[in-house]
């Protein structure tokens, strides 16, 4: 969208836009906070019991804050396009680098896990975490859409894709963590967490790229 559209709205519409922006702003709100104590949470519990989904699980949902921040950049910056597709070009980067150094470190430390056979403790708290995930992230992501959809922008479209990845994540990490709590399966956390690396590494070079997911940006 220009400046001029934006001008040339009628009323109606630029009251409709408004409002997408504020629920856009409170479902962003509600992914920063869910996402911060879901952090906490996987991170505290996959260090206690050793568990490399757990921990790679928890660094990707600090990564799903990022984005949810920059998203707000962009709600906040809807009646200034040059601003906007600047703020989305600069963020989009920066959260494609910082998931592919995910990539790195999970790939690193689950190779190592394999290689050394180190089973992880039980963690009945990151099963809980992962499970509430599984429920919450889908919500939120097609929330978003909705949101992203009504409003054409590729850029909000793109965050609630990371939202929709942390949601998969979430499963991957839930099986692994589970088949080892639950079968003795040891070996399930690690080849669970490298099951998120191809994943991951997408998301990155597709951040990295940048422009092929920003509204505004041609």
């Amino acid at each position: 969208m220009t400046a001029v559209a934006n001008a040339s709205l009628s009323p109606h519409e630029e009251a409709r836009r408004r409002a997408l922006v504020r629920r856009g702003l409170r479902l962003n709100w509600t992914t920063i906070v869910y996402n911060v104590a879901e952090a906490v949470v996987s991170l505290a519990a996959g260090l206690v019991s050793g568990s490399v989904a757990l921990v790679g699980f928890g660094i990707d949902s600090g990564i799903e804050v990022t984005a949810a921040v920059a998203a707000q950049w962009r709600l906040r910056s809807d009646v200034a396009p040059i601003r906007r597709a600047h703020a989305e070009r600069v963020t989009l980067r920066v959260i494609g680098w910082t998931f592919l150094a995910l990539a790195a470190y999970v790939t690193v430390d689950a190779a190592r896990t394999l290689w050394r056979r180190e089973p992880p403790e039980g963690s009945l708290l990151g099963v809980a975490v992962l499970a509430a995930s599984v429920v919450v992230m889908p919500l939120l992501a097609r929330a978003k859409r909705r949101v992203a959809s009504a409003m054409a922008s590729r850029a909000l479209a793109a965050d609630a894709a990371q939202t929709s990845l942390c949601a998969y994540l979430s499963v991957i990490a839930l099986a692994g963590v589970a088949l080892n709590q639950w079968l003795g399966w040891w070996w399930a956390d690690p080849v669970a967490a490298l099951a998120m690396v191809p994943i991951i590494v997408k998301e990155g070079v597709d951040g990295v790229r940048g422009e092929q997911h920003c509204e505004d940006c041609r």
